[in-house]
């Protein structure tokens, strides 16, 4: 063999070594996004559940306030059905809305903000939304370091040969839906 062909086949060897740490490397990443989105989800779940616990502590208390409540109930079930990143932003946005506008009926009730089930649900809320926001910079900040390999040379030579595509980032469109709720009765 000459040196030539020695060199030519070692070259060959780095780049199929490089080939597959990459496209190891952005298999990793892509789970982890995937990972980071699930933590959303499980927040998320999570709001879901309190959401009916809260609603029927209030409902004795806020009897004509019932436009309100349904409003809550079912952007909690449009938020719940919804899929894809984009389509759980928006959904996500209308219900924190939602809670706001419940927040500020909640108001004109002195003896509802004192009741101890009340208290401990308004504090599980508040406690999820903080997880929830968490959960949110971390998705972002998997898919940043996700897309940049994506689009970065070399990594995306392999992805674009072996199909890894943008990830989208958990974004709310709204201004003032972007602050969690501060859920203060």
């Amino acid at each position: 063999m000459s040196t030539t062909t020695i060199i030519i086949i070692a070259l060959a060897i780095i780049l199929v070594v490089m080939l597959i740490s990459m496209y190891n490397k952005l298999v990793r990443l892509r789970n982890q996004v995937k990972n980071a989105w699930s933590q959303i989800d499980v927040q998320l779940k999570r709001r879901y559940d309190l959401i009916p616990n809260l609603i029927e502590t209030v409902k004795g208390y806020m009897k004509h306030e019932r436009e309100t409540l349904e409003n809550v109930t079912r952007m909690r079930a449009q938020a719940m059905e919804a899929t894809g990143v984009a389509e759980k932003a928006q959904a996500e946005s209308r219900l924190t809305s939602a809670l706001g506008q419940f927040k500020v009926a909640v108001e004109n009730y002195p003896d509802l903000k004192a009741n101890q089930n009340f208290l401990a649900l308004q504090e599980e809320l508040t406690s999820t939304e903080n997880k929830i926001s968490f959960a949110r910079q971390n998705y972002n900040d998997q898919v940043l370091f996700f897309n940049n390999k994506t689009e970065m040379f070399p990594s995306n030579i392999t992805a674009a040969l072996f199909g890894f595509k943008k990830e989208a980032f958990f974004e709310i469109e709204n201004q003032e839906e972007r602050i969690a709720p501060k859920v203060s009765f």
